[in-house]
């Protein structure tokens, strides 16, 4: 299964596809995985029963929204009528919800069939791994042997896999960049707050709305950036009714008018020389293309700094999740939140003069399982063993500031494993991001 959700959808309404035709054989192959572990529930009778209505909404002549009868999955931890929610915790195992996700409404209404659920660390508490008590093991469809990253492992797994069309879940510390990266597949962390996280939750009755500082983002992930912005324009916006959203213009539709910022190594996680080549590749190509190339961070920027302060930022959402009440005083949350917004600030004026920022999304690919206790994880890699938090470091920049940043491929190593690069877009921009994935995917084929 190679097509897009959106090629998929355009089948569909063109009458060259049924949509029961489609969730059949999605549903056969789910049935069929023995190794990748990716999808842990489905719901086959509510799938094929929504298949045959979108088919016969084509039929009719009746109006079709954007993702029309395109079956997909979401991550386990978004609340779905009818489904499991239990973060991959066995205390929660039986429980099912009786209401949906805002997102799960909103691609519900744009005429997507949510068929199943897709795996996840237990608490969503790992970057870089999928596995929990509940469902087991989630492996990469490149190698079985390595991970598909974390949190949102098993939705990219899936989608390598042939699996699933299209894919949503959740980026606190790189929890959709890295899998997609790991995977071979294209993932979002839209600009923060654009997407409501409700239903997004522990299992139980919904949670009152909050406007404390939420670095948690909800997204997609899928096989193209199209996807990516079909699914973003189907779900953002605000979450109270009545509203007006759109998705803003992307800058530019020639690759040729991008000002590109381009970092593509630093010494507080080294890329593997494997990543190396492939987005030093890349960036020759860009060149190429008529991109203008910007090499450097913005001014003002001391990455390390930032990825301190991010550190602390996911700290204080423990915290006020209700995790070490005295993590930090009154005084050091204010200091830190100007620290924060001082930040943002720095990237947006590097992104008047400026349209994206690409760098790693990883300094590594998909590396094997690995159980052992957090500090005591290695992650070897050409010039020697990174520690298994590194993989934080290219991430941690988009995640402190809110800006909106996506993983595409970009190739793979000889030995088959894909290689990522971040593009990192203005704040609310996130098409620009998009687009330009978008443009620099078609130079590279």
């Amino acid at each position: 299964m190679t097509e897009t959700a959106t090629e998929i959808a355009a089948g569909i309404r063109a009458g060259k596809v049924s949509s029961r035709e489609v969730t059949e054989q999605m549903l056969a192959r789910i049935a069929a995985d023995a190794d990748v572990n990716a999808v842990v529930e489905t719901r086959p009778e509510f799938a094929l029963r929504m298949a045959a209505d979108a088919d016969q909404a084509v039929a009719t002549g009746r109006e079709l929204g954007p993702l029309h009868g395109v079956p997909m999955t979401v991550k386990e931890s978004f609340a779905v009528a009818g489904m499991h929610t239990a973060w991959g915790d066995p205390a929660f195992a039986e429980y099912v919800a009786d209401w949906n996700a805002t997102v799960v409404e909103r691609l519900s209404r744009a005429g997507a069939i949510i068929v199943g659920k897709s795996n996840v660390h237990t608490m969503l508490a790992d970057f870089g791994q999928t596995a929990n008590e509940l469902h087991g093991r989630t492996n990469n469809p490149a190698d079985l042997t390595r991970t598909p990253g974390g949190s949102s492992g098993g939705g990219a797994a899936a989608l390598a896999a042939g699996l699933t069309y299209l894919e949503y879940g959740s980026d606190l510390v790189g929890s959709i960049r890295l899998p997609a990266a790991y995977c071979g597949v294209y993932g979002l962390k839209p600009t923060n707050g654009l997407v409501p996280l409700h239903g997004f939750q522990l299992p139980g009755p919904p949670v009152p709305p909050t406007e404390l500082p939420m670095l948690s983002t909800i997204g997609p992930l899928a096989r193209s950036a199209a996807d990516l912005r079909t699914a973003l324009t189907v779900t953002g916006g605000p979450a109270a009714p009545p509203y007006s959203w759109r998705l803003h213009q992307p800058r530019h539709d020639r690759l040729a008018d991008f000002r590109v910022g381009v970092v593509l190594d630093h010494s507080d996680a080294a890329v593997s020389s494997e990543v190396g080549t492939a987005l030093s590749e890349t960036v020759d190509r860009l060149g190429r293309s008529g991109a203008k190339i910007v090499e450097g961070w913005p001014a003002g920027v001391d990455p390390s700094e930032q990825a301190e302060a991010f550190g602390f930022q996911i700290g204080l959402f423990f915290a006020l999740q209700g995790e070490n009440a005295d993590f930090a005083s009154l005084g050091e949350v204010v200091a830190q939140e100007r620290r924060r917004m001082a930040q943002r600030m720095i990237w947006q004026r590097y992104f008047e003069d400026v349209d994206v920022f690409l760098c790693p999304t990883s300094f590594t690919t998909a590396f094997p399982h690995d159980d052992r206790p957090f500090g005591d994880r290695r992650i070897t890699t050409s010039y020697g063993e990174q520690h298994y938090d590194a993989q934080v470091f290219w991430i941690a920049h988009a995640s402190l500031t809110g800006l909106p940043a996506l993983s595409m491929p970009i190739g793979s190593t000889p030995a088959g494993l894909p290689v990522g690069a971040q593009v990192i877009g203005p704040w609310h921009e996130d098409d620009t991001p998009i687009t330009f994935a978008e443009l620099l995917a078609s130079e590279l084929r």
